[in-house]
């Protein structure tokens, strides 16, 4: 068994890949995906459904790691805000070298804060450096930094 991709329904699928692609390192796989029919609509239960979008492979994977798949539906639905509590999936988590740097990074492209800038030594980890942010669209995000205790 392989752990293969990550699906997140965008509102502007170009935009969001780009934002992925700049300012976290993720890499495009093409080709883009422009996918509709009778098979889609059964597969998502979704009547007339139609997907655009791209996959990007997410860092640290190498050339056959995992990827995101950043699709956007012809019409689609206005989305409910997600919090860290929210069920389901909550959120996507990179290591950075530099936590508040990324999130500056993250925020001059559109992304806000969620939580706050947060240290803690966690017992059998070492120190945890991290923030919750959110992409453009709102999609939560785990900037994180693990260094050894001393």
């Amino acid at each position: 068994m392989k752990f293969t991709h990550v699906n997140l329904i965008a509102k502007d699928w170009r935009r969001l890949a780009a934002f992925y692609e700049s300012v976290l390192g993720c890499k495009r796989v093409p080709p883009e995906r422009d996918l509709s029919g009778k098979w889609l609509d059964k597969a998502t239960r979704v009547d007339a459904a139609k997907i655009t979008g791209i996959h990007v492979r997410l860092p640290g994977g190498g050339d056959s790691g995992p990827t995101l798949e950043i699709f956007q539906y012809g019409r689609g639905q206005d989305a409910r805000p997600a919090t860290p509590d929210t069920p389901g999936f909550a959120h996507i988590a990179f290591a950075v070298d530099n936590v508040e740097e990324t999130a500056n990074q993250v925020f001059q492209a559109g992304g806000r804060p969620v939580g706050e800038f947060t240290v803690r030594q966690i017992t059998g980890v070492g120190i945890l450096t991290m923030w919750y942010v959110s992409d453009p669209e709102g999609n939560i995000i785990e900037l994180q930094n693990i260094q050894p205790a001393k």
